[in-house]
């Protein structure tokens, strides 16, 4: 009898055990790709971010030398995109509003650059990021 279900059970044995390696070999495979995807990702999101920084601070420097109301409401433009970015949470990946928060910069930067009459677009490519104006 014990021959019996050896050889009946066989077909279920090996399935259950092909099953388990290539679940843990899925798994390893998939958290690979996941870390060389959100590093991609972080990369890309940082580079776009320190971007907009610098352009505004760049820019609020230059426009500290003058005084005039029009000027005022850039400087106070300016400042309220670089304490955006400077409370955005880098360090943390889990952080419900993420994109939510990313997309209220780009909206702040889109208002900087046309309250400056500056025509910007942050493109990220194979070979290098960029700001054109």
């Amino acid at each position: 009898a014990d021959l019996f279900d050896g050889i009946v059970m066989a077909e279920q044995r090996f399935h259950g055990e092909g099953f388990q390696e290539g679940l843990a070999e899925g798994s390893q495979a998939g958290m690979a790709e996941g870390r060389r995807s959100g590093a991609l990702h972080g990369a890309r999101t940082g580079s776009e971010l320190g971007c907009y920084l610098g352009f505004a601070l760049t820019w609020h420097c230059l426009l500290q030398k003058c005084t005039d109301e029009k000027n005022r409401k850039k400087i106070r433009a300016l400042d309220s995109l670089i304490g955006m970015i400077q409370k955005f949470p880098y360090e943390d990946p889990t952080y419900d509003k993420l994109q939510e928060d990313l997309e209220k910069i780009r909206g702040k930067f889109k208002q900087v650059c046309s309250m400056l009459n500056i025509q910007a677009d942050f493109r990220i490519g194979a070979e290098s990021s960029s700001l054109t104006f």
